[in-house]
């Protein structure tokens, strides 16, 4: 036992992991540095409490940063603590959660200091892809170690505390606290979730629950007690709430949403099938709560809801979880913020599912028109098994604006260009416009009704359990 037993460093530990099951790691180790009157400090732990336990039952380490001592900063024992920590979770193949709460580079140890920050950011990078990520922000988490944050695969956000590379009262004509939870989840897209501190460490439980341990050993998969077969009347209604959607098709209502607060008209958010956790990605028009409609979005692409979605397939893509998509989508969102990036962000949206080897599903459940329907995950873009709604349309642009352009002369010398422009309209939408006219020409693999869709997507995960795809031989792609 240490002098950090009743820190609140160890007791966010002890909130987070199963009873009894954490064992410290390096208790003893203290600061090295006695420059600038620093071995008159006493700095038990240097810092940090690091260690292991569970997390119903499996394998997890962990590091809390303590803030009684020197403001939980970075010093070189307290970098190589978490170095070490990261060195054990690389050769056993569990999770890394951190717990922050940090005021930065420790001035005392220079260069030292800086290094430790260094390596950190390097166990950091040989990580990515091999183990999940998850760090928490309590109190402070300022300079350097936001840009650990950022290198995480999954940040939360304690509602009070604070996370900035530059303070904001250090930003020429500042006006806003762009250190707060708020504007890090809602502005920035930094961050997954904000909330308490019990929320947080009880999302963070869930989380890795449902998470493979690693890269390669998937211990992510659950007994299913739910009907795989169960029908969900009424799902039609949610093509414009697809998180509604997803939550009545998921395994007992199971639905974590990731980023909800950033570019909410793209869902990113972890459902259960057949047991299995499954990645998901959807367009939304619309948020309900309690039945009661909360807000109203455009149903096209954004460059935020592309970089959101990319980032989410990715992860997704590298711990071999099964991606589904529902789609929605009637272009891309047109304004001048928004063409700045939305070229390479769809580009990097487009890439993420092309490259993707999971096993990928996707449900056309409202539009899927132009180039922004291909990139949500479409049949020509490499997605294994494409359904779609009766109702849905699917193809170039919406039938009454591309009447109005290929008939231009005509309705300009018809004398009922009304019932001109409605007659062609309903000739181009059986043509080119219609679930139907896809699935004739191979894009889409069935139409179903929409209460069926659990169950066939479960029997399409399924089958695609044993997929393997051959890729190029290549380092890495560079979009």
């Amino acid at each position: 036992m240490t002098n950090s037993t009743q820190t609140s460093a160890m007791k966010r530990i002890n909130t987070l992991l199963d009873d009894n099951s954490f064992v410290e790691v390096g208790a003893y180790i203290t600061a090295r540095s006695t420059d600038f009157n620093m071995q008159a400090q006493e700095t038990p732990s240097d810092g940090v409490v690091t260690g292991y336990g569970t997390i119903e039952g499996a394998l997890v380490y962990v590091y809390s940063q303590d803030a009684s001592v020197m403001g939980g900063s970075v010093g070189e024992m307290h970098a190589k603590k978490i170095e070490n920590l990261y060195g054990m979770a690389m050769k056993m193949g569990a999770p890394v959660v951190g717990l922050i709460d940090c005021a930065g580079l420790r001035l005392q140890e220079g260069m030292d200091a800086l290094d430790g920050f260094g390596k950190l950011y390097t166990c950091q990078t040989l990580a990515s892809g091999v183990v999940p990520q998850i760090q928490a922000v309590f109190g402070n988490c300022g300079g350097g170690m936001a840009v650990a944050s950022a290198m995480a695969d999954f940040t939360f956000m304690e509602e009070k505390a604070k996370l900035f590379v530059n303070s904001p009262n250090a930003l020429e004509g500042n006006d806003a606290d762009t250190s707060s939870a708020k504007f890090q989840s809602e502005e920035a897209g930094n961050v997954c979730m904000t909330g308490t501190e019990e929320g947080i460490l009880s999302t963070i439980h869930t989380l890795v629950s449902v998470l493979p341990a690693n890269n390669e050993d998937d211990m992510s998969y659950d007994e299913c007690e739910d009907d795989l077969n169960r029908i969900c009347e009424g799902l039609e209604n949610c093509a414009g709430d697809t998180a509604l959607a997803l939550a009545m098709i998921s395994d007992d209502s199971f639905y974590m949403e990731m980023k909800k607060s950033y570019a909410p008209n793209m869902v990113t958010a972890f459902i259960r099938l057949n047991g299995t956790t499954v990645g998901c990605v959807a367009n939304r028009k619309e948020s309900y709560e309690d039945g009661e409609k909360t807000a109203e979005y455009d149903s096209s692409l954004t460059a935020q809801g592309c970089e959101k979605a990319a980032e989410f397939v990715n992860f997704c893509d590298a711990f071999n979880i099964p991606v589904l998509t529902l789609v929605n989508v009637n272009g891309y969102k047109g304004c001048k913020c928004t063409e700045k990036k939305i070229a390479k962000a769809a580009a990097r949206l487009t890439h993420a599912f092309a490259n993707a080897d999971v096993p990928k599903v996707t449900v056309i459940a409202g539009q899927a028109f132009g180039t922004a329907g291909l990139t949500m995950n479409s049949k020509s873009i490499g997605a294994d098994i494409v359904y779609a709604w009766k109702n849905a349309s699917i193809g170039m642009m919406d039938a009454v604006p591309a009447v109005k352009i290929m008939y231009a002369k005509e309705i300009a010398e018809s004398d009922n260009a009304g019932a001109l422009i409605s007659e062609k309209a309903a000739e181009y939408s059986a043509m080119q416009a219609s679930a139907l006219a896809a699935a004739k020409r191979g894009y889409v693999d069935d139409i179903i009704d929409a209460a069926d869709t659990r169950k066939r997507v479960i029997a399409a995960f399924e089958m695609l359990f044993t997929k393997r795809e051959d890729r190029p031989s290549k380092k890495h792609g560079t979009v």
